[in-house]
């Protein structure tokens, strides 16, 4: 697979993903109001749903053939640029469907831990800087 290829598409895939997320949390905070992070929850969800449901049906034993570039615009590029969440909640299907719900849990946990952990710290340090 030539190498160049691959980057342009997962960019490409990035930048429409990138747009759409912007578009659809616009849509959720004039329909909802900012008062809780509903678009960010249902972009979330639909990246999960996209992801979930596309690599199942492309995957080796899938009904429908969609080559690596292919495969790589639409999970790395569109659906990482639209949300991460996504990626993550597949690797944890992964892992529940290998029979290790342990390492779910603890990827689950962990992440969830982690990434508020690393979130606080990094506005604590900005708030310290904005001083």
């Amino acid at each position: 697979m030539n190498l160049l290829a691959t980057y342009l598409v997962i960019a490409v895939g990035s930048a429409l993903g990138g747009v759409a997320r912007y578009g659809c949390g616009l849509l959720a905070v004039a329909a909802w109001g900012p008062g809780f992070p509903w678009g960010t929850m249902l972009i979330n969800l639909a990246g999960s749903f996209v992801i979930g449901g596309f690599a199942a049906l492309t995957g080796p034993d899938g009904r429908v053939y969609v080559g690596p570039l292919g495969r790589q615009f639409v999970t790395v590029g569109l659906c990482g640029g639209y949300t991460t969440f996504s990626a993550f909640s597949l690797e944890t299907l992964a892992l529940l469907q290998q029979g290790r719900p342990l390492a779910a849990l603890a990827y689950v946990a962990l992440t969830l831990a982690l990434g508020l952990a690393a979130v606080w710290s990094a506005d604590q340090i900005a708030r310290k800087i904005n001083e």
